[in-house]
This record gives C-alpha cells, structure tokens and sequence, in this order.
C-alpha cells in the first residue's frame, strides 16, 4: 500500500463479500423451511411457523426491484459516520430476486431519487461510508441496473388539453 492509498475495508465485517464487481450480501437460510435471513440469523428460525434452529450461510442475489424508497434529511445519531456538514441519503427497500425478501440500503452515490420508482430494477453495489487515516470503510447500496427512463409526454401532462 503505498502513501496515498487506504485499504478498502467492509464497515460491517461478515455481512457482505468484498468483490467490489460482484458483491452479494451475506444471509442465511433455515434448513428447515428454507426461509431467508439477512442481516443472518444463527439462534431460532424468524419464520412464526417454523421450529428450526440450524442455517446454512447463503450469498443473497445481488439484484432486485425497489420496494419503497426515501429520502433521509436528519443526520442519524452515532454510530452512523456522517459527513461534516450532512447530506441528505435515500434509502431503499428492495425485494431481492430470488429471495423474494426486502432489504434496506442506501443508493448509490450521484442517483437523483427523483429519477427513482417502485419497480425499478437496481443492483448491490459497494461505495465507501466513511475513511480514516488509514481505511475507506465500505458499505453496499442499491443502483438502478439502467439509466432511468424519462415519462412519456403524455404522463407529464395529465389533465392537460
């Protein structure tokens, strides 16, 4: 490593890869009912109408459609690392393709959650959440797997003649 560059590091060890061209999240699956986890469960099955107890630790798919999405305007408190002054971040819900659970994320850096839909097909991508002296502490968020497509006219101006 030399004087300027840091290690690229997970911010939160164990919850996803770090093959920054195909990143998965990291879960678990109940081998009982086959239902999925993530952040990962270890003790009991979440699942109400299961009894199981073992899991086997599975890459989650890297690609979904957004769920619900939003835009935070408060700085969340410690110990999220927010930068000085603070910018607001979307968050999106994603129902995984395979899977068929949703999981949070931040999007990607540079997305206008104003070009963002329900529907929208996104991909887990890493991006780094904070750095030291000596790492960039990374973090998975959704984008949009294609350039959002503008409305047609015809949307744009409902009601009008």
């Amino acid at each position: 490593m030399t004087a300027t560059s840091k290690a690229r590091v997970p911010a939160m060890e164990g919850w996803f890869t770090t093959d920054e061209s195909r990143p998965h999240l990291i879960g678990t699956q109940c081998t009982r009912c086959k239902s999925y986890f993530f952040p990962k469960e270890t003790f009991f099955c979440r699942n109400p109408k299961c009894t199981g107890d073992e899991f086997d630790e599975v890459e989650l798919s890297r690609t979904g459609r957004i769920w619900s999405y939003t835009t935070n305007h408060y700085q969340p408190p410690a110990p999220y690392m927010a930068p000085d002054p603070f910018v607001p971040y979307t968050i999106a819900a994603v129902e995984l393709d395979t899977e068929g659970m949703v999981v949070l994320g931040q999007v990607a850096a540079g997305i206008d959650p104003d070009e963002l839909s329900s529907g929208m097909e996104v991909e887990l991508v890493l991006e780094k959440l904070y750095e030291d002296d000596e790492n960039e502490f990374m973090v998975w968020k959704w984008k949009p797997t294609r350039e959002p497509i503008a409305a047609p006219m015809s949307s744009q101006h409902k009601g009008a003649n």
